[in-house]
């Protein structure tokens, strides 16, 4: 980890970071959007302790109280249509269950019916299936001999690729010879964690429609997007459609490792018994922790809170945009965001620039964690949602001051 800021973390508390020193910083990480409600929340440091005071710590694929009821919450959460559960422990878990969800559905329709489209510069996970669909070259380099049956085509983030329309989607199909019918799943990001880039509106619901049309499993990965993160409590609300799988976790226990796949019963009843079996998923523990995390979302009116203070946080990133050129876009929605760092003359992606802005921050006392996205060079802005309306304005001026102290040209006098 060695491309991240300087910090040895002895404690985080609530928005806060704290070295071993005394020393404090504005998390502006949630720990990559794990402590989506605030570090060491007490209500789940009460269910945690709690849980292991119980003295059942692993319980294997035999039911538990806390995986019965959490596996109850997601659902109560979830679409209509979506009522059951796998639980998992990591998001790559989460992502390759998808997959081979979406593939065994699409043997029942067809032989040839195995493609699983995603999209470039997506990120699933690190295991071996979850980069196969990753959108990211770098990432599969280890790979030397690609398994078959995986595509990516553009993403229409509206600023790396502009007026990609589902016609060019489709056309980039057809460049491939790739014939609807043999594809099982198309897998997505709610929005692209690299950069926090949304698709058009308009663009999902014509894939929707299409997956609709060819009775192809259509998976949001909300896995950092899920719980509140953009003002919804899942992410692919914002796109007014309903998804035939739901890939969740990082924010959905605030804390420990727990992960969740949500379908309808018609694709999740297609395993056999065992065969999605995972040493440690629905831990007793793990449970009680993503239980108790949300709990308090709904308690502290956290998806509202992400909501009013990402219109504070985006109005104030887009003024900061406006006064320095080095920003060549401003993504996300709700309390994330992706500042894209651009050379000023060539528009290109300045990862440079992008790292010192980062450093700048953090001798400030404003903690991100290293640049990432289309070529290394998106800074990453993803607060607590329980971070305070004082606190984000205290984090916007160090960012502001970072920003003055990188850019080549001053702000601009209004």
């Amino acid at each position: 980890m060695f491309c991240q800021p300087p910090v040895v973390w002895d404690k985080a508390k609530d928005f806060q970071v704290f070295d071993a020193s005394g020393n404090v910083w504005l998390d502006w990480t949630s720990g990559v959007l794990v402590a989506n409600i605030g570090h060491a929340h007490p209500k789940v440091k009460q269910a945690i302790v709690e849980a292991v005071q119980n003295d059942l710590l692993h319980t294997f694929a035999f039911p538990n109280a806390n995986r019965e009821a959490l596996v109850r919450t997601l659902i109560a959460k979830s679409p209509s249509l979506l009522d059951k559960v796998y639980l998992f422990t990591t998001g790559s878990e989460a992502t390759e269950c998808a997959i081979k969800l979406a593939r065994t559905y699409g043997q029942t329709v067809s032989p040839e019916k195995t493609a699983i489209v995603t999209f470039a510069n997506a990120f699933h996970g690190r295991t071996l299936g979850a980069q196969m669909a990753g959108g990211i070259p770098g990432l599969k380099r280890w790979i030397k001999d690609p398994a078959p049956g995986f595509y990516q085509f553009p993403f229409p983030d509206g600023f790396r690729t502009p007026g990609y329309t589902f016609s060019d989607f489709l056309g980039s199909l057809r460049a491939c010879a790739l014939d609807p019918h043999r594809v099982a799943g198309v897998m997505l990001e709610s929005y692209q964690g690299g950069g926090a880039s949304f698709a058009p509106v308009e663009f999902i619901q014509s894939l929707r429609e299409w997956c609709d049309r060819h009775r192809i499993q259509l998976i949001f990965d909300e896995v950092q997007a899920g719980f509140g993160r953009t003002g919804r409590y899942f992410a692919f609300e914002h796109y007014g459609v309903l998804p035939d799988l739901i890939c969740c976790g990082k924010g959905m226990s605030g804390s420990l490792p727990i992960s969740a796949v949500i379908g309808k019963s018609l694709v999740m009843d297609l395993q056999e018994p065992g065969e999605m079996t995972s040493t440690h998923a629905g831990n007793p523990v793990c449970c009680a922790a993503a239980l108790a995390s949300l709990q308090v979302i709904d308690e502290e009116h956290l998806v509202d809170k992400a909501a009013s203070l990402g219109d504070l946080l985006h109005e104030n990133l887009n003024k900061l945009k406006h006064d320095h050129e080095l920003i060549g876009a401003v993504h996300g929605k709700g309390l994330v965001a992706g500042l894209h760092i651009v050379e000023a003359q060539s528009g290109a992606p300045d990862s440079g620039k992008a790292a010192e802005i980062v450093y700048q921050c953090f001798i400030r006392g404003l903690l991100l964690f290293a640049p990432l996205g289309f070529g290394g060079a998106t800074i990453k802005i993803c607060p607590p949602l329980s971070t305070s309306e004082a606190g984000l304005k205290e984090g916007l001026e160090v960012l502001e001051e970072s920003l003055c102290a990188v850019s080549e040209s001053r702000p601009v006098v209004q």
